[in-house]
């Protein structure tokens, strides 16, 4: 029932009847209770509040027990150059289903931005969460590092940045159905809007995949 109220509490804050897509975040550590919930979705879908459910960071077993109560419309999962696990069997089980990958994080939280650096990450907060990722950590940073100068590399050929490359990376994988980028500033969404156009070659795609 605690989507139902959340769903009434969004509308009123967005002045708004309806909500064209709405999603899951996490799946509960109770199985019942992620199942209760996406009942929920559903028949908030039935009774005209939300267009489309969807769910975020599920996998594909969960993704199964849900679609027995109601379609699902997307998935909002974790995808970069140096976060590829999904390519398994999530990104194939959505584009069987016609599920809707909407992927987060293509730039892995800033680092294949071309503009975190080894002094930066290490004057990072002590409360940032970046600073314990094994990404940002030797023997990794290292390699990603090296990546980023791939990107750069790539991306100075057709004047794009390396965030905008690392972004179309993703967007050229045929199940992906858009990727989220987060921008703090109108410079920032200047380094990144150009992905949108940005198609990568396949020998691009493998000069970007290649290990140094």
């Amino acid at each position: 029932m605690r989507d139902g109220l959340e769903c009434e509490a969004s509308l009123r804050r967005l002045s708004a009847n309806v909500i064209d897509l709405y999603q899951i975040h996490w799946p509960a550590d109770d199985r019942a209770e992620t199942l209760e919930g996406w009942a929920t979705m559903s028949e908030l879908q039935k009774e005209g509040k939300v267009r489309w459910i969807g769910v975020c960071n599920f996998s594909v077993q969960e993704l199964q027990k849900v679609k027995e109560i109601a379609p699902v419309t997307s998935l909002q999962p974790p995808y970069s150059v140096i976060r590829r696990d999904i390519e398994k069997d999530l990104l194939p089980f959505c584009e069987r289903e016609n599920i809707g990958a909407i992927v987060y994080s293509p730039m892995a939280s800033g680092l294949l931005t071309g503009a975190m650096t080894r002094e930066r990450v290490a004057n990072l907060p002590a409360d940032d969460w970046r600073r314990k990722n094994p990404e940002f950590q030797e023997p990794k940073f290292s390699k990603n590092l090296a990546l980023v100068e791939r990107l750069r590399a790539l991306g100075a050929r057709h004047g794009k940045s390396p965030g905008e490359v690392a972004i179309a990376w993703t967007l050229r994988n045929p199940a992906v159905t858009g990727a989220i980028v987060g921008a703090r500033n109108a410079k920032q969404v200047d380094g990144i809007v150009g992905a949108a156009i940005f198609r990568l070659t396949p020998d691009e795609i493998k000069e970007i995949e290649a290990s140094p």
